[in-house]
């Protein structure tokens, strides 16, 4: 099995020490930068909500009921944190009808603080990102430290693991999908399956990066690389490279990447494809399961980097964190690099951003 997801190298040196992690709501802001401006007509209501220790799918239950629409009529471009103060946007096709007002979507840890309209329904991962807010309270470590190791952070940026969230109760998602690609187990929805199969992609994509780590050349393009773009998930191909991406990757203007399992061969060439291949050569249970499924070769890049890094150190020593990431990535990802993370004894699993 590739390196447990509570056992994942790290790139600073590990925790300076301990904090308590999310201990309110409040202590976990996230805000979706959805990237684009609604139309403001058209088919679909489109809903800016704050959410209070909900999670995004009851939130989209609720306005489905609220306005008597089927619940599939309701989007949303992603999941976000039960456990936090989470603002993001929801459409409800809603043709021929009017906006309802916001008192009649509001409900207990539900506001709503604009409505609009839109041409389209939102998609999954059609938004630009998010913006965090985040307090971690009674750190038992330095704050001069805690101020150099964030200046580190955001200048070499993470590896872009996925954290333990993505691998359900005890890590055991990667367990559950060998089984379903067995035929030993049968998900009860689709839901549950696509959960398992993200778990053991990213397992996959894991082993790859804490073995490029490693190996030492994480961040050292070789012959053969895809390089991508962090904020769109664009890559660049090696046959469709001008020459110039090493250069490039120096400027952090575009970032290494690591295979998503799928069918297809492998995208990258040469040393890295040879690299990757024994990296994977362990695995061939898991990358024969997700072919058969109908995943197909993917790319994700490997360094996460926080824009417009704030570190804030309060009055009674608490730290604040405000910063931006693309889609798709884990605030923890950041946060754990910096210190472990104390959550009280609460083992709500966390959601992908």
């Amino acid at each position: 099995m590739a390196p447990d997801s509570n056992d994942l190298p790290f790139l600073h040196g590990g925790p300076l020490g301990r904090a308590c992690f999310k201990a309110e709501p409040e202590d976990f802001v996230v805000e979706e930068l959805l990237g684009f401006e609604p139309s403001g007509e058209g088919e679909h209501c489109l809903v800016w909500a704050e959410k209070r220790n909900l999670e995004s799918n009851a939130a989209a239950a609720r306005l489905a009921d609220a306005v008597g629409i089927r619940r599939r009529l309701v989007s949303h471009c992603g999941l976000k944190d039960r456990h936090a103060v989470t603002r993001q946007w929801f459409s409800l096709h809603m043709p021929g009808q009017a906006s309802p007002e916001a008192v009649a979507l509001e409900s207990e840890g539900l506001s709503v603080l604009r409505i609009t309209r839109n041409t389209r329904k939102l998609r999954r991962g059609i938004h630009l990102g998010n913006r965090f807010t985040i307090r971690l309270r009674e750190p038992d470590f330095d704050v001069a430290l805690a101020m150099q190791r964030w200046r580190e952070i955001a200048e070499k940026g993470v590896p872009n693991f996925f954290g333990v969230q993505r691998f359900g109760n005890e890590g055991q998602n990667v367990a559950k999908a060998l089984a379903m690609f067995r035929g030993e187990f049968t998900p009860g929805d689709r839901l549950l399956r696509g959960l398992l199969l993200s778990a053991a992609r990213s397992h996959l994509f894991n082993a790859v990066v804490a073995g490029r780590m490693a190996g030492g050349t994480w961040d050292k393009p070789l012959a053969g690389e895809v390089f991508g773009f962090a904020d769109n998930g664009t890559i660049l191909l090696p046959e469709n490279q001008r020459g110039d991406e090493v250069a490039r990757f120096e400027k952090g203007i575009v970032e290494l990447t690591a295979p998503l399992w799928g069918n297809g061969e492998l995208q990258s060439v040469g040393e890295v494809r040879t690299i990757e291949q024994e990296l994977l050569a362990d695995f061939s249970e898991i990358a024969a399961g997700l072919e058969a499924c109908g995943l197909r070769q993917e790319r994700r890049v490997m360094r996460l980097r926080p824009l417009r890094p704030e570190l804030e150190v309060m009055e009674n020593g608490d730290l604040q964190f405000r910063f931006d990431l693309p889609k798709g990535t884990y605030a923890t990802a950041l946060l754990r690099e910096l210190a472990e993370l104390d959550e009280r004894g609460r083992a709500e699993p966390l959601t992908k951003h």
